[in-house]
């Protein structure tokens, strides 16, 4: 298992070993005892499956709030997805930037999302799944979004002329910067 620290230090890319013949290969994708060897210590409650069917779909960004904020750790079942993860954490030092990393089902490659950041995805081909591990219960009055094309924020989709597929929700998010946020960084001076 190979963990990698990105631009935001909390955020991982995190790409298990896979062992393969030719009828496949076997990978494991958890394991709270080598996570835990690499400082990772999360109690994982719930696992959540979802299905993208056209290329240039976007969710997010997404976040859940206290108290049943999220850590995340997202893998591609199949296809390719790009996926992004914005920190939010008020006096954080990286506070509004975004890390982006490409998961396909050929990589194996995982993000390690914090609580505390915004996560979203597009998918870059059809038929494209994402599978995700989360620390707490899904509580939909706990649940938030911000505008995946917040300008603030600069995310660089690669979208190019295409118009992305969003939903309602997605699509009327607020901006970062009129969103009531309830996350603060741990280092920041009160």
């Amino acid at each position: 298992m190979i963990v990698e620290r990105t631009a935001i230090p909390d955020v991982l890319v995190i790409t298990p070993a896979r062992f393969g013949d030719d009828r496949g290969f076997f990978s494991e994708s958890w394991s709270a005892r080598k996570m835990a060897e690499h400082g990772l210590d999360t109690l994982f409650v719930q696992d959540n499956h979802s299905f993208s069917a056209k290329a240039g779909t976007v969710r997010g960004l997404h976040f859940q709030s206290p108290p049943h904020a999220q850590a995340k750790l997202v893998r591609c079942g199949r296809g390719r997805l790009f996926d992004v993860v914005v920190d939010i954490r008020r006096g954080s030092p990286t506070y509004g930037k975004w890390v982006g990393e490409e998961l396909s089902f050929e990589n194996g490659k995982q993000l390690f999302v914090p609580v505390g950041f915004l996560h979203g995805f597009v998918t870059r081909e059809d038929g494209t799944e994402i599978v995700y591990k989360c620390s707490d219960y899904y509580a939909p009055d706990c649940d938030g979004a911000v505008r995946y094309d917040d300008p603030d924020i600069g995310i660089d989709w690669k979208l190019g002329d295409s118009v992305p597929v969003l939903s309602g929700k997605d699509a009327a998010a607020p901006l970062l910067r009129d969103l009531q946020n309830p996350f603060v960084f741990e280092g920041a001076v009160q």
